[in-house]
């Protein structure tokens, strides 16, 4: 299914936001995602499922001042 992540069109296999992490290569990297604007916690990822068009925001923490 074709959906945006970080403002870029791009097509996964998965179905749900831990899988789509998984496959766009964040496995087990520590970062913040939304869906369609809405905060998903990391706990919910397994249970999010994703569908066509949906906006994924991965946020990933910067160190440094």
């Amino acid at each position: 299914m074709k959906i945006v992540v970080n403002g870029t069109e791009a097509e996964i296999g998965a179905t749900t936001l831990q899988a789509a992490l998984k496959e766009l290569g964040y496995g087990e990297a520590r970062v913040a995602t939304a869906v369609n604007e809405g905060f998903i916690p990391a706990a919910a990822r397994a249970e999010r499922r994703l569908t066509e068009g949906d906006r994924l925001e991965i946020l990933s923490p910067k160190q440094g001042g």
